[in-house]
Protein backbone atom coordinates (compact mmCIF):
# COMPACT_ATOMS: atom_id res chain seq x y z
CA UNK A 1 0.00 0.00 0.00
CA UNK A 2 1.25 3.48 -0.91
CA UNK A 3 0.15 7.12 -0.79
CA UNK A 4 1.28 8.54 -4.13
CA UNK A 5 3.88 10.77 -2.44
CA UNK A 6 7.16 10.17 -4.27
CA UNK A 7 10.23 10.07 -2.01
CA UNK A 8 13.00 9.45 -4.54
CA UNK A 9 13.59 9.37 -8.29
CA UNK A 10 15.64 6.34 -9.27
CA UNK A 11 17.39 5.52 -12.53
CA UNK A 12 17.37 2.15 -14.30
CA UNK A 13 21.06 1.42 -14.68
CA UNK A 14 20.92 -2.18 -15.89
CA UNK A 15 18.34 -4.34 -17.65
CA UNK A 16 18.79 -8.07 -18.05
CA UNK A 17 16.35 -10.37 -19.85
CA UNK A 18 15.99 -13.55 -17.85
CA UNK A 19 12.72 -15.43 -17.59
CA UNK A 20 11.46 -11.97 -16.58
CA UNK A 21 13.19 -8.61 -16.85
CA UNK A 22 15.70 -8.02 -14.02
CA UNK A 23 16.27 -4.31 -13.41
CA UNK A 24 18.89 -2.65 -11.23
CA UNK A 25 17.69 0.75 -10.05
CA UNK A 26 20.07 3.36 -8.64
CA UNK A 27 18.53 5.10 -5.65
CA UNK A 28 19.19 7.62 -2.92
CA UNK A 29 17.44 5.40 -0.36
CA UNK A 30 19.46 3.92 2.49
CA UNK A 31 19.33 0.38 1.14
CA UNK A 32 20.44 -1.03 4.50
CA UNK A 33 16.88 -0.30 5.65
CA UNK A 34 15.30 -2.11 2.68
CA UNK A 35 14.60 -5.81 3.23
CA UNK A 36 14.69 -8.35 0.43
CA UNK A 37 11.05 -9.04 -0.38
CA UNK A 38 9.99 -5.48 0.42
CA UNK A 39 7.60 -3.67 -1.91
CA UNK A 40 8.59 -0.46 -3.68
CA UNK A 41 6.35 1.42 -6.10
CA UNK A 42 8.27 2.16 -9.30
CA UNK A 43 6.41 4.81 -11.34
CA UNK A 44 3.17 3.51 -9.89
CA UNK A 45 3.89 -0.21 -10.15
CA UNK A 46 4.24 -2.25 -6.95
CA UNK A 47 7.32 -4.46 -7.31
CA UNK A 48 9.36 -6.71 -5.03
CA UNK A 49 12.99 -6.10 -4.08
CA UNK A 50 14.95 -9.24 -5.03
CA UNK A 51 18.53 -7.99 -4.57
CA UNK A 52 20.32 -4.84 -3.43
CA UNK A 53 23.66 -3.09 -3.06
CA UNK A 54 24.94 0.06 -1.40
CA UNK A 55 23.14 2.45 -3.74
CA UNK A 56 20.80 0.23 -5.76
CA UNK A 57 18.10 -2.39 -5.58
CA UNK A 58 16.89 -4.95 -8.09
CA UNK A 59 13.38 -5.94 -9.14
CA UNK A 60 11.92 -8.53 -11.50
CA UNK A 61 9.29 -7.29 -13.98
CA UNK A 62 7.05 -9.96 -15.49
CA UNK A 63 5.93 -9.96 -19.11
CA UNK A 64 2.39 -9.26 -17.90
CA UNK A 65 3.56 -6.11 -16.14
CA UNK A 66 5.58 -4.94 -19.14
CA UNK A 67 2.56 -5.40 -21.42
CA UNK A 68 0.26 -3.37 -19.16
CA UNK A 69 2.50 -0.42 -18.32
CA UNK A 70 3.78 2.66 -20.11
CA UNK A 71 6.24 2.21 -22.96
CA UNK A 72 9.82 2.97 -21.94
CA UNK A 73 9.25 2.52 -18.21
CA UNK A 74 11.63 -0.44 -18.01
CA UNK A 75 14.40 0.79 -20.33
CA UNK A 76 18.00 1.41 -19.34
CA UNK A 77 18.40 5.06 -18.33
CA UNK A 78 14.70 5.52 -17.54
CA UNK A 79 13.92 7.60 -14.46
CA UNK A 80 11.33 6.15 -12.09
CA UNK A 81 9.26 7.72 -9.33
CA UNK A 82 9.93 5.67 -6.20
CA UNK A 83 7.89 5.24 -3.05
CA UNK A 84 8.47 2.76 -0.25
CA UNK A 85 5.43 0.95 1.12
CA UNK A 86 3.29 2.58 3.76
CA UNK A 87 3.84 1.61 7.40
CA UNK A 88 1.23 1.81 10.14
CA UNK A 89 1.46 5.28 11.68
CA UNK A 90 2.88 6.95 8.55
CA UNK A 91 1.26 10.15 7.34
CA UNK A 92 -1.24 9.56 4.55
CA UNK A 93 -0.26 12.61 2.53
CA UNK A 94 -1.78 11.70 -0.83
CA UNK A 95 -4.46 9.03 -1.21
CA UNK A 96 -4.54 5.25 -0.91
CA UNK A 97 -2.61 3.78 -3.85
CA UNK A 98 -2.19 0.04 -4.41
CA UNK A 99 0.48 0.04 -7.11
CA UNK A 100 -1.79 -1.86 -9.51
CA UNK A 101 -1.94 -0.07 -12.87
CA UNK A 102 -5.43 0.20 -14.40
CA UNK A 103 -4.41 1.50 -17.83
CA UNK A 104 -1.85 3.48 -19.78
CA UNK A 105 -2.66 7.16 -20.25
CA UNK A 106 -1.35 9.44 -23.00
CA UNK A 107 -0.44 13.08 -22.46
CA UNK A 108 -2.44 15.16 -24.95
CA UNK A 109 -1.75 18.69 -23.75
CA UNK A 110 0.51 20.80 -21.55
CA UNK A 111 -0.32 24.36 -20.55
CA UNK A 112 1.41 26.68 -18.04
CA UNK A 113 -1.07 27.93 -15.45
CA UNK A 114 0.35 30.36 -12.91
CA UNK A 115 3.44 28.71 -11.44
CA UNK A 116 1.96 25.29 -12.17
CA UNK A 117 1.47 23.25 -15.32
CA UNK A 118 -1.89 21.85 -16.37
CA UNK A 119 -1.54 18.44 -17.99
CA UNK A 120 -4.27 16.91 -20.14
CA UNK A 121 -4.36 13.15 -20.52
CA UNK A 122 -6.60 10.57 -22.14
CA UNK A 123 -7.42 7.07 -20.94
CA UNK A 124 -9.64 4.25 -22.25
CA UNK A 125 -13.36 5.05 -21.95
CA UNK A 126 -13.98 2.15 -19.57
CA UNK A 127 -12.03 4.05 -16.89
CA UNK A 128 -14.24 7.12 -17.30
CA UNK A 129 -16.83 6.25 -14.62
CA UNK A 130 -14.03 5.85 -12.08
CA UNK A 131 -12.51 9.31 -12.63
CA UNK A 132 -14.30 12.23 -11.00
CA UNK A 133 -13.75 15.98 -10.87
CA UNK A 134 -11.85 16.81 -7.66
CA UNK A 135 -11.24 13.09 -7.13
CA UNK A 136 -7.82 11.47 -6.85
CA UNK A 137 -5.77 9.70 -9.48
CA UNK A 138 -2.18 8.39 -9.57
CA UNK A 139 -0.07 9.13 -12.66
CA UNK A 140 3.28 7.33 -12.73
CA UNK A 141 2.80 6.83 -8.99
CA UNK A 142 2.12 10.51 -8.20
CA UNK A 143 -1.07 11.35 -6.30
CA UNK A 144 -2.90 14.15 -8.13
CA UNK A 145 -6.31 15.85 -8.04
CA UNK A 146 -8.51 15.74 -11.14
CA UNK A 147 -9.46 19.22 -12.36
CA UNK A 148 -12.09 18.20 -14.88
CA UNK A 149 -13.14 15.13 -16.83
CA UNK A 150 -15.11 14.49 -20.01
CA UNK A 151 -15.91 11.70 -22.43
CA UNK A 152 -14.41 12.63 -25.79
CA UNK A 153 -15.74 11.98 -29.30
CA UNK A 154 -12.80 9.71 -30.11
CA UNK A 155 -14.03 7.16 -27.55
CA UNK A 156 -11.55 8.06 -24.84
CA UNK A 157 -12.05 9.77 -21.50
CA UNK A 158 -9.97 12.92 -21.07
CA UNK A 159 -9.08 14.75 -17.86
CA UNK A 160 -6.59 17.28 -16.57
CA UNK A 161 -4.45 17.69 -13.47
CA UNK A 162 -2.22 20.48 -12.20
CA UNK A 163 1.43 19.84 -11.34
CA UNK A 164 2.86 22.39 -8.89
CA UNK A 165 6.57 23.35 -9.03
CA UNK A 166 7.49 21.14 -6.05
CA UNK A 167 5.93 18.06 -7.68
CA UNK A 168 7.59 18.85 -11.00
CA UNK A 169 10.97 19.06 -9.28
CA UNK A 170 10.54 16.02 -7.04
CA UNK A 171 9.15 13.62 -9.67
CA UNK A 172 9.54 12.73 -13.33
CA UNK A 173 6.45 14.82 -14.16
CA UNK A 174 8.78 17.79 -14.55
CA UNK A 175 9.98 16.11 -17.77
CA UNK A 176 6.48 15.70 -19.20
CA UNK A 177 5.88 15.96 -22.94
CA UNK A 178 2.91 15.56 -25.25
CA UNK A 179 2.63 11.96 -26.41
CA UNK A 180 4.27 10.50 -23.34
CA UNK A 181 2.65 7.47 -21.81
CA UNK A 182 1.88 7.34 -18.09
CA UNK A 183 0.86 4.54 -15.75
CA UNK A 184 -2.56 5.42 -14.35
CA UNK A 185 -4.29 4.03 -11.28
CA UNK A 186 -7.78 5.20 -10.40
CA UNK A 187 -8.95 5.65 -6.82
CA UNK A 188 -9.28 2.16 -5.32
CA UNK A 189 -12.67 3.00 -3.81
CA UNK A 190 -13.99 4.05 -7.23
CA UNK A 191 -12.75 0.75 -8.65
CA UNK A 192 -14.71 -1.30 -6.11
CA UNK A 193 -17.85 0.82 -6.43
CA UNK A 194 -17.77 0.46 -10.22
CA UNK A 195 -17.44 -3.33 -9.87
CA UNK A 196 -20.33 -3.53 -7.39
CA UNK A 197 -22.60 -1.44 -9.64
CA UNK A 198 -21.74 -3.62 -12.64
CA UNK A 199 -22.51 -6.78 -10.67
CA UNK A 200 -25.89 -5.43 -9.53
CA UNK A 201 -26.82 -4.52 -13.11
CA UNK A 202 -26.35 -8.12 -14.32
Amino acid sequence: MFTGIVTDVGTVRRVEQRGDLRLEIATGYDTATIDLGASIACSGVCLTVVDKGEDWFAIDVSGETVSRTAHGTWSEGARLNLERSLRLGDELGGHIVTGHVDAVAEVIGICPEGDSVRIGVKVPRELGPMIAQKGSVALDGVSLTVNDVRDAEDGSTQFSVNVIPHTAQATTLGEIAVGRQLNVEVDVFARYIDRMLAARAQ
